[in-house]
């Protein structure tokens, strides 16, 4: 046998061992930890066959087994990950597990038997007596509760008050999960949308304590018997929400701070994603250039782009339209009527633009130039009020001018004749209006060549659409993506050449874009760089 099919063995092997130490209450949390990697109903399944999904989905093998040494980790089976040698993977990668769910199974660590009676006759008027059984386990009403839509990781006002009802002291893990956002809104308190003023009362009695509000509150509540039916318990959301606001002034004492990196990310707001239409994708793909007022070559290998963009935006939810060799009429034609149509029924706007370029501009087909701001302009807040507040993202792979990077091989998009192609010319220096909400992405820096394969596209589009497949899964938001695309694209080289690239990003958004993770499977990419 060899090393190779041996190594292929050894693997499933290692999930069968950990499949037969584990107990029974340990695969069900396991298969909770995952729900929101799988997107699937987890819970009647067995810990090999939880396992053959992950697999499937690309999410575990021995190539990549740093989910498996995570989950391990966060049910506390330490033991277990020293003696199969994965300790040394667990910081590896970001966890891909939802915080929410770690914040769901740790409040289910540390509510006792005598606590869930107590949090299972506070739903006794809300949820059905079959989900809230006696052999109904934490983490079984949790997901009943889900099921109920009461409990979201957006929504945690019902789970505050059981929570704060049967265990005060659990309230610190809810507050820790949500204290970034807290922490945000209470900086930009003066700001439009962020809760109302404090009352004089609030301010007043410095000495109550968090859990001293929450008691009162509750019971205010259970006297007033408001939590007979759902939508009572909706209908003083705002009371509760009050008393929570108020814990949130209390003295940070009584929080344990967050350490971690991902928390602050999370301290950012997160642009809206949940309308059924993620918005347009506009994708202008500029070939042929043979009528050209200037010497400019056909742009080979854009046409792999233009497929990569339409799969992966397709996977997104985004509507895509194709438009093919446009004048530079033609283009701003596009561009105002898309800013002219109703997006309130959308997320966002995607606007891909693949073409010859120069520094602060690209070409349409007949030569003409079209300025990044007349691309922008007719989306802006004063122009298009249906996409107010919401983001605008523009990718460009265009060059930014003729001088090359060093070193490194490619074709650019400009007078030069080789297998790698770039896309350049000079103008006078634009860029992208100062509005809110928009962000542009550019294959290159100003003044420099970009770079596309004649046969597998272009380095820029190609790793950005490799690694939206790769990150929008574990929940990474888009500058971050981004970011992970200028790393990829600054590390490749031309070595024909010796001609490199860097990527640029600009944007004046207000809070992070994070796609929702989508349904269907994602797009296998033939062409890698």
């Amino acid at each position: 046998m060899d090393d190779s099919l041996r190594s292929e063995m050894e693997f499933p092997r290692l999930l069968l061992r950990v499949a037969q130490a584990l107990r029974k209450d340990e695969i069900k949390a396991l298969a909770f930890l995952c729900t929101d990697i799988l997107k699937q109903d987890l819970s009647s399944v067995e810990a090999t066959e939880l396992f053959g999904r992950l697999t499937e989905g690309g999410l575990l093998s021995a190539e990549q087994p740093y989910l498996l040494a995570d989950l391990l980790n966060t049910i506390d089976r330490i033991r277990l990950v020293r003696e199969l040698k994965l300790k040394d993977q667990i910081s590896m990668t970001k966890s891909i597990i939802s915080p929410y769910r770690k914040l769901l199974y740790d409040l289910s660590k540390n509510i006792n038997e005598n606590e869930l009676k107590r949090m299972k006759f506070l739903l006794t008027s809300t949820m059905q007596r079959t989900e809230l059984e006696t052999g109904a386990t934490t983490l079984e009403v949790f997901q009943a509760m889900e099921r109920k839509d009461i409990l979201s990781d957006t929504n945690l006002t019902l789970l505050e008050y059981l929570i704060g009802n049967i265990c005060p002291k659990l309230l610190n893990n809810i507050q820790s999960f949500k204290m970034p956002e807290e922490t945000f809104q209470m900086i930009q308190e003066t700001g439009p949308g962020y809760g109302r003023p404090r009352s004089r009362s609030e301010l007043s009695l410095p000495h109550k304590t968090p859990e001293d509000s929450l008691l009162e509150t509750s019971a205010s509540l259970q006297r007033s018997n408001s939590f007979q039916r759902l939508e009572d318990f909706r209908a003083h959301s705002d009371i509760a929400t009050e008393s929570f606001d108020s814990m949130r002034l209390s003295s940070n004492t009584s929080l344990e701070p967050l350490q971690t990196t991902r928390a602050a990310e999370e301290g950012l707001a997160r642009y809206p994603m949940t309308r059924r239409r993620r918005g347009v994708c506009l994708i202008v793909n500029n070939y042929d250039f043979t009528n050209s007022t200037r010497n400019l070559k056909k742009r080979e290998g854009t046409q792999v782009d233009e497929e990569s963009l339409v799969h992966v935006f397709n996977w997104l939810g985004f509507e895509t339209q194709v438009k093919n060799d446009c004048t530079k009429e033609q283009m701003l034609s596009l561009v105002q009527e898309l800013g002219t149509r109703d997006h309130g029924q959308m997320d966002c706007l995607a606007c891909c633009v693949l073409s010859h370029g120069l520094e602060g501009a690209v070409y349409g087909v007949d030569g003409g130039a079209v300025g990044l701001r007349e691309l922008t302009e007719p989306f802006n807040g004063t122009r298009c009020a249906s996409l107010r507040e919401k983001p605008k993202m523009f990718f460009i792979q265009a060059c930014q001018g003729q001088k090359e990077q060093q070193p490194c091989f490619i074709q650019a998009d400009s007078p030069v004749s080789s297998s790698i192609s770039m896309d350049a010319s000079r103008v006078v220096q634009d860029s992208i209006a100062c509005d809110a909400d928009f962000l542009m992405s550019m294959p290159t820096v100003p003044g420099f060549v970009s770079l596309r394969d004649r046969n597998q596209g272009s380095w820029f589009i190609q790793s950005l659409c490799q690694n939206l497949v790769k990150m929008v899964p574990s929940g990474y938001d888009l500058v971050s993506i981004l970011t992970k695309v200028n790393d990829d694209v600054s590390r490749m080289i031309d070595a024909g050449k010796d001609r490199k690239q860097m990527p640029q990003l600009a944007f004046t958004l207000r809070k992070q874009v994070v796609f929702p993770i989508p349904d269907g499977r994602p797009p296998v990419l033939q062409n890698k760089l």
